[in-house]
């Protein structure tokens, strides 16, 4: 009979001798050596297989908030070093249209969960078609990927001299929000850009006539939608008990909706 723990150990031994240099051309960057993204989402999914098989009792939970951290920019080391602004909406709710906004006037960068990983399938490393995958079915790419890019991109700014941050179409799991705050930095706030599915719906439609977006397409658009009600609105009533989110009427001409976030976010003090 297969024995579930010979598996673990020869799946997890697989994953570290090719992480260590068997089979692997990988170098050194800035910040050392990193484990290819395919080898992350690999991992992720071998776990979730193994998890599935041999254990009967329910998973536990992706992160254990009461362990030890050790965040990339602590606040107790920089308190005021680095701005980080979640930013979430229902696909079409037109958070990218607002984050280029404040990026004009408030010289934050704008990184866009999406379109790293979008850029990231059209690079042609061995991550892109897992990211293609779970894009076209309107599911959420595993967060060892998606946690990676941000991060490469945060320190990339960083040592460019940037310090403020808004993390467009993230976290969308709660596993992604206490991932990404144990191991990079906590958010100083949330924007939440609420609006009706009818006008995303038309918004979408409309830019998929010319976007050349796999999902941009009336299928995935109902997958996307039915997903950020499910997984991504409990972590938006997280941050509302934590008194962190700013929400945004998004069915209002885009000035006045901009009026209000700039208003809302000076009265927090974050800008």
């Amino acid at each position: 009979m297969f024995r579930q723990g010979k598996f673990l150990k020869n799946y997890t031994c697989g994953i570290r001798r090719y992480a260590t240099g068997s089979g692997s051309s990988s170098g050194s960057g800035k910040r050392g050596h990193l484990l290819p993204l395919s080898i992350l989402g690999a991992a992720a999914i071998g776990l979730t297989f193994y998890n599935a098989t041999y254990t009967s009792k329910p998973p536990m939970a992706a992160i254990d908030p009461t362990a030890s951290t050790n965040p990339l920019f602590p606040s107790s080391k920089y308190p005021d070093a680095i701005n980080i602004l979640f930013v979430l909406g229902g696909p079409g709710s037109g958070k990218g249209t607002q984050c280029g906004k404040l990026v004009k006037d408030f010289d934050f960068v704008h990184l866009s969960a999406g379109d790293l990983l979008r850029a990231e399938r059209a690079s042609g490393s061995e991550s892109g078609e897992l990211i293609e995958n779970y894009i076209k079915e309107g599911l959420i790419v595993p967060q060892e990927i998606t946690i990676k890019l941000l991060e490469n991109a945060i320190v990339d700014a960083y040592n460019s001299g940037k310090r403020q941050f808004l993390i467009d179409g993230f976290p969308r799991k709660m596993d992604q929000a206490l991932t990404f705050q144990n191991s990079v930095s906590s958010a100083k706030g949330v924007l939440y850009f609420d609006c009706p599915e009818a006008v995303m719906l038309k918004r979408l439609l409309k830019r998929g006539e010319s976007s050349g977006r796999s999902d941009d397409n009336l299928e995935s658009i109902k997958k996307r939608f039915r997903t950020f009600i499910e997984t991504s609105m409990p972590v938006v009533d997280m941050f509302e008990e934590e008194g962190k989110v700013v929400n945004v009427s998004c069915d209002q001409p885009v000035d006045a909706v901009y009026d209000k976030v700039v208003a809302d976010l000076k009265k927090r003090g974050v800008i």
